[in-house]
């Protein structure tokens, strides 16, 4: 019996044991026509094997790439592309870049902000009250979804004239939803999708529509 312990490392795992077989025993062939046929074989092999990377336009092409590097770049085949080379496999991926802007309030999010600045780049009018209303609501809801506590409307016209710059204020008319509105709308949404009600024997059932029928 063979263990797992004493195999060699598996060079790319999707693949399995046994294509890693099979790739070995190809490199031994010395007759190079049965060697191209034989690596033909086991490219159609490892494409079935993963028919998702199909998607891919060059999916015939990273199949054979694969194959020369289980093989540790000692298959010498006639291939239909040319073999990559060994630092192609080695070579780190460039580090993705991060945002390094400051965020002010990590409970709005940078999108609030972008969304403010715009806003405070319209024109004034009735349309951009409507939207300086709704988005001092978003901060409060905003704020409420971190701390559970009352927050006063205040701490709100606040943190809207600094993340604005002082741009955006609201009118005196203007006045935000209250606290207990604004959780009581977040329970609705949280359970809007279920419809069971609690009988007298404890068991949930589905509550009786008769538009549904």
């Amino acid at each position: 019996m063979e263990y797992n312990t004493e195999r060699s490392q598996l060079v790319i795992a999707e693949y399995g044991r046994n294509i890693q077989k099979m790739i070995d025993h190809v490199i031994t062939i010395e007759d190079r026509e049965k060697r191209n046929k034989s690596a033909k074989i086991i490219v159609n092999i490892m494409a079935q094997m993963n028919p998702q990377i199909r998607e891919n336009e060059d999916y015939m092409h990273k199949l054979w790439d694969h194959l020369h590097y289980i093989a540790d770049f000692k298959l010498d085949v006639d291939s239909p592309y040319p073999p990559p080379k060994r630092d192609t496999f080695q070579k780190k991926p460039n580090p993705i870049p991060y945002s390094d802007n400051k965020i002010t309030f990590r409970h709005y999010g940078k999108y609030v902000e972008k969304i403010i600045n715009k806003i405070s780049e319209m024109e004034d009018g009735d349309k951009k009250d409507r939207l300086i209303q709704i988005i001092a609501n978003h901060l409060k809801k905003s704020y409420l979804s971190w701390n559970r506590d009352s927050v006063n409307d205040e701490t709100i016209f606040k943190h809207l004239e600094e993340l604005s710059g002082g741009r955006l204020k609201l009118t005196e008319d203007q006045h935000l939803l209250s606290t207990n509105e604004i959780l009581s709308r977040s329970r609705g949404v949280k359970h809007k999708s279920t419809n069971y009600r609690k009988d007298n024997g404890g068991s949930k059932r589905r509550n009786y529509n008769p538009k549904r029928y």
